[in-house]
């Protein structure tokens, strides 16, 4: 039974990152193109359309990769934590069902018509429809990160004596006190992503003198928002979050600071290697007091080390939670170390002639899916033992009658599929870079005159 719980728990954690380096994207880019199109509304200036347009392309293109691996996520719920389905379903069916009949339908809908819908109506028509678009997107958004924060912080239940869940009221479940900051932190991640890639983007058609008008757009965009996603990811977003974690989760907090012991005045561990035999941090760089200032806004505030805890409670790999957490926040201070001073540079005009800078931004474009799935691990890991924090234990969810083998041989069988899937769409990705923005009437066709309604 343990061996089939660890292969669950590994083939839900494969296939659910993987996914997630689509919706991230999309998310990100859905706040930059009701952005791009609210431009070229206000201005009536042709190029902002043509940059959204290129950018609907690839939104249309990380979507359409999101729903392929995104399904089989619904499946495993059945196939490989029946239990946990059966005990919960009557909570968190009702948000993962909102979230397929009205997100996911208003970000299609709304989706094709951008697509197809061009030459029919007016930039007002195509304005709200990208508003549409932003709304599904990060409804989608909401109601996905609704479900996990009930499983982190459960509120609006009861438990029948039978041991299944019972949802007591909607509204409290959507207005989790959890939700408003994981939700606010995931989000702002998302348009951190979007951001960088549409900033790295331009960096690599300024660079190689290519479609330089639109590099210039997608910097400036790019950049602007970049910069200030960065810098909310620290604080307030990053910060509150990691105070409700101390609140809610304390054994989850003294786990990914590697705090062992109990101290008055704890100090913040920036770099060090938690040693599992000896329960320190060995060659640890820390922070004088910072950690009681973080979670308690006071210097000698004492803060709980997981000696408080009972050793059954503590997450099951504390090593990896521990790593996880420090790559994200590294990743986000080098974000704002990059992304800040490009921003001053757009603001004073100097940044299309500082090429240090431009490579920067290009070769930092992937690393902020590192750090969403670094900080998605930290999320996962630390509310471990628990499937529902403090209620379910993983090890009681799973499927009874699925086997380490089963498991085994489909999550082989999802590592080649999803290889082949992540070549493809980097190909795809690489094609439509390459041809880049372009008007719409490109190829000679007639103009197209706009009705202005």
């Amino acid at each position: 039974m343990e061996t089939a719980l660890f292969y669950d728990r590994l083939q839900f954690a494969f296939t659910i990152t993987f996914h997630y380096l689509f919706p991230q994207l999309t998310m990100g880019l859905a706040l930059l193109i009701l952005y791009l199109k609210s431009r070229a509304l206000w201005t009536n200036d042709e190029h902002f359309n043509n940059a959204a347009r290129f950018w609907i392309k690839i939104f249309a293109l990380s979507f359409a990769f999101g729903v392929v691996t995104g399904i089989p996520m619904e499946f495993q719920f059945g196939t490989n934590w029946a239990k946990f389905s059966e005990l919960t379903g009557g909570v968190i069916g009702q948000t993962l069902a909102m979230e397929g009949l009205f997100a996911f339908f208003l970000e299609s809908s709304f989706l094709g018509f951008l697509l197809f819908g061009e030459k029919k109506f007016g930039p007002r028509v195509h304005w709200m429809a990208s508003l549409m678009l932003f709304l599904g997107s990060w409804l989608s958004g909401y109601f996905i990160m609704a479900t996990n924060a009930w499983m982190q912080h459960p509120v609006a239940y009861t438990v029948a004596e039978d041991g299944i869940f019972h949802l007591t009221s909607l509204w409290g479940l959507l207005t989790n006190s959890w939700l408003v900051w994981q939700y606010a932190h995931n989000m702002t991640a998302a348009v951190a992503t979007g951001s960088f890639v549409m900033a790295g983007v331009g960096a690599f058609y300024f660079l190689s003198n290519r479609h330089t008008d639109y590099a210039k757009t997608f910097l400036r965009t790019g950049v602007t928002a970049g910069a200030i996603a960065s810098l909310l990811l620290v604080f307030p977003t990053g910060h509150e979050n990691a105070k409700q974690v101390f609140e809610h989760q304390p054994v989850t907090g003294a786990a990914f600071e590697g705090l062992f012991q109990t101290e008055r005045g704890a100090g913040m561990v920036l770099v060090g290697q938690p040693n599992m035999e000896t329960l320190t941090i060995d060659n640890p760089i820390t922070i004088p007091w910072g950690l009681s200032l973080l979670v308690y806004d006071e210097l000698w505030a004492e803060v709980k080390g997981l000696d408080a805890f009972p050793r059954d409670e503590w997450p099951d790999n504390i090593p990896l939670l521990y790593y996880s957490y420090h790559i994200m926040a590294g990743l986000g201070t080098i974000f704002i170390a990059i992304m800040v001073p490009a921003m001053l540079l757009l603001w004073h005009g100097k940044l299309f002639k500082t090429k240090l800078v431009l490579w920067g931004i290009l070769l930092i474009t992937p690393f902020p899916y590192i750090a969403t799935t670094a900080g998605w691990m930290t999320a996962e890991l630390g509310r471990q033992p628990w499937l529902v924090y403090g209620l379910l234990r993983t090890s009681e969810g799973i499927s009874p009658l699925v086997h380490s083998g089963n498991v085994l041989f489909t999550l082989i069988g999802f590592v080649g599929m999803y290889f082949l899937l992540g070549i493809l769409f980097l190909f795809m990705f690489a094609e439509t870079v390459s041809h880049g923005p372009e008007p719409q009437n490109a190829g000679g066709d007639a103009p197209v005159v706009h009705s202005p309604y």
